[in-house]
């Protein structure tokens, strides 16, 4: 048994997929970020970075979404959710994962960023445009590379879709232009169970008031 700490609309949803595809049991244990939960013990005092997703596992604790979504393929969906370590397969997979984390995700957090998550002080207006034309960019690289495969590594779902698709719903949230295959691929993946179950999990934890 797995115990997710997380807050909805954040990173904590792809982990939240993950344990639903794979078919894991977990706890979901929300960290209210509205009240500031992620920067006081006990949760501080679990995860120095004080971030969402947290991942308590029977060895200890994982931070990091991608990193977190990597081990539970590992370990539980190897062949079916993550490609074999060694393989060419397996070096695409890490590839795509770079790539969708440094490239297509970064300008979409440093939107975040200088939008509200930033000290006033510290947001800079440029900054909307600039991340916007470096994610239109990035958007058009993954378009060629996803090209017309039903999946981010070509016909089996992997760790990587979750990862893919969570990054362009965000896009769409902030009315981004994405390539025509990727609002299909995009459109394709929300359709699935596992992700609407993922979906009901966190609107149930909605903090109220």
């Amino acid at each position: 048994m797995y115990t997710l700490y997380g807050f909805p609309k954040t990173r904590a949803f792809r982990v939240t997929w993950a344990l639903e595809e794979i078919g894991l049991p977990y706890e979901y244990k929300l960290v209210n970020l509205l009240k500031g939960e992620h920067r006081r013990p006990p949760f501080s005092e679990r995860n120095p970075s004080a971030k969402v997703p947290w991942l308590e596992c029977e060895q200890g604790g994982l931070s990091e979404s991608a990193a977190i979504l990597t081990y539970l393929a590992d370990k539980h969906g190897q062949q079916e959710f993550i490609p074999k370590p060694g393989t060419f397969e397996r070096a695409h997979f890490e590839q795509m994962m770079y790539f969708l984390m440094t490239e297509l995700e970064q300008p979409l957090w440093y939107r975040a960023k200088h939008t509200f998550i930033l000290p006033e002080e510290y947001r800079i207006k440029q900054m909307l445009a600039v991340s916007d034309w470096e994610f239109e960019r990035a958007a058009d690289v993954f378009s060629t590379l996803l090209g017309e495969q039903e999946f981010v590594c070509g016909d089996t779902l992997t760790v990587a879709d979750i990862l893919a698709t969570h990054i362009l719903v965000w896009a769409q949230g902030e009315s981004l232009r994405l390539p025509e295959n990727l609002k299909q691929y995009a459109d394709r993946m929300v359709e699935r169970p596992a992700y609407r179950k993922a979906r009901e999990v966190e609107a149930s934890q909605i903090p109220q008031g």
